[in-house]
């Protein structure tokens, strides 16, 4: 794919509009433009690089706060004038400090969303944390908690307590993303392996 593949004869700047997309989540981030040199680099270095309108120069998103989006996959919609790009954000992506720049519920990906605040958590090991502490006591203890974990849910689940239930599984779910951590797993490597499964 190359900048000159897009039909961009209606835009009148001549820039292209791209959308961000969650790869993982598949929540809309942000969208931007690309003129053919923010193309070009975004493509050779994988990091999402815009062409801004106001400033009239390139600027990589995240160069000022670290927050990038490394590119996955990249998608001409059916005109061949506008982009999507599903991306791997390092954190926010809106100037505000939220997850993307619509204000739209986060629940349907907050399992991700909570995979990266345990990433975090093990990059930064933050004093006080819940999260460092299980990190600090290694790979036994929390291989220990999600067992007891599994033990509780099924007691709630067989004694049909479902408030119980819920808030058991949802032990379970943490416990489970912080040992997928430390082992090097993620939510996507499971999506991916039950994906194949399915499809047989």
């Amino acid at each position: 794919m190359t900048f000159q593949d897009f039909n961009l004869s209606k835009n009148p700047d001549g820039l292209l509009p791209v959308i961000i997309q969650d790869a993982a989540t598949l929540r809309v981030l942000m969208l931007g433009y690309m003129n053919a040199e923010a193309f070009q680099k975004t493509q050779e270095t994988s990091l999402v690089t815009f062409y801004s309108r106001s400033r009239q120069t390139l600027w990589t998103k995240g160069e000022t706060s670290s927050n990038y989006l490394h590119v996955v996959e990249m998608y001409a919609d059916c005109d061949a004038d506008t982009l999507l790009i599903k991306a791997v954000p390092d954190g926010p992506t809106c100037h505000r400090g939220t997850t993307a720049c619509w204000d739209t519920p986060e629940a349907e990906g907050f399992l991700y969303e909570l995979e990266r605040c345990v990433q975090d958590r093990h990059k930064k090991m933050p004093l006080g944390s819940y999260t460092t502490y299980l990190f600090e006591k290694g790979l036994n203890r929390m291989a220990q908690k999600v067992g007891e974990e599994t033990v509780e849910t099924i007691i709630e689940a067989t004694t049909g307590n479902r408030a119980r239930y819920i808030e058991e599984a949802s032990d379970l779910l943490y416990h489970l993303l912080v040992l997928n951590e430390q082992v090097g797993v993620t939510l996507a490597d499971l999506q991916t392996e039950l994906l194949s499964r399915h499809k047989k």
